[in-house]
């Protein structure tokens, strides 16, 4: 995949992360970066502003590197290796990279086991992710899956405790125990959960509101509800 941007070709040179090729401005000649990717023999192209921009439009800073696609689980190897106190975050068709990086950063500080996305109409790790959850892909297991519900059916068989997010038919998200193994779900940016999500949780969780606007930003309503699980099982 291509990624871009002067701090992601940094954080990857600095964990030396594998980089096939590397598409630099001109203006990048004799730059640090030129001769860290030069030290550490990757080919690279010199490119106009234009020929960049038909790579990749985004905020490119005159630098894009092609890297190995992102590795992501099975279902199969998240089941098989399962603790007996599973902490899981299941996100339902988020969208916004950066919501995804900064649900990710939160997911890696607080200890989730596993973060959970459908493969379709989901949003997957690119650049912007990669920029917004500085550094802690490396450290977090990002699983891919086929169907939600299916997913869903079968951790319940695992004993594991399903808590999604919603205003309606809910309980406050305190109220909840969730020192039993858990997985929390996260609902798309526009939409929350899907009808029949919801329908397969076990609990309904809501984060109170006192403003005229009756929703968070998906990032913002997952560390609340993360940081209530790692309260709660770190509390005595």
């Amino acid at each position: 995949m291509h990624v871009f941007g002067k701090n992601v070709a940094k954080e990857l040179i600095f964990n030396k992360k594998e980089i096939k090729k590397a598409y630099l401005s001109k203006n990048m000649i004799g730059s640090d970066i030129e001769k860290e990717l030069q030290n550490l023999n990757v080919k690279i192209s010199y490119l106009s502003k234009f020929e960049l921009d038909k790579i990749d439009s985004g905020n490119h800073q005159g630098i894009i590197l092609e890297i190995p696609d992102f590795n992501y689980l099975s279902e199969s190897e998240m089941f098989d290796n399962l603790s007996s106190n599973p902490f899981i975050l299941i996100l339902d068709h988020v969208e916004d990279p950066h919501n995804f990086g900064a649900i990710i950063r939160t997911a890696e500080a607080a200890g989730v086991h596993y973060i959970v996305i459908p493969k379709n109409r989901s949003v997957r790790v690119n650049s912007t992710v990669m920029k917004t959850s500085v550094g802690a892909l490396d450290n977090v297991k990002i699983v891919e899956i086929t169907n939600i519900n299916n997913t869903i059916k079968k951790l319940k068989k695992q004993g594991v405790w399903i808590v999604g997010t919603d205003m309606e038919d809910s309980v406050l998200y305190d109220s909840i125990d969730y020192k039993m193994p858990i997985a929390l779900i996260i609902g798309s940016e526009g939409f929350g959960m899907s009808n029949l999500v919801k329908k397969n949780c076990d609990f309904i969780a809501r984060i109170p509101m006192y403003g005229k606007i009756n929703s968070l930003n998906a990032s913002v309503a997952a560390g609340i509800m993360i940081y209530e699980v790692v309260r709660q099982r770190n509390s005595k």
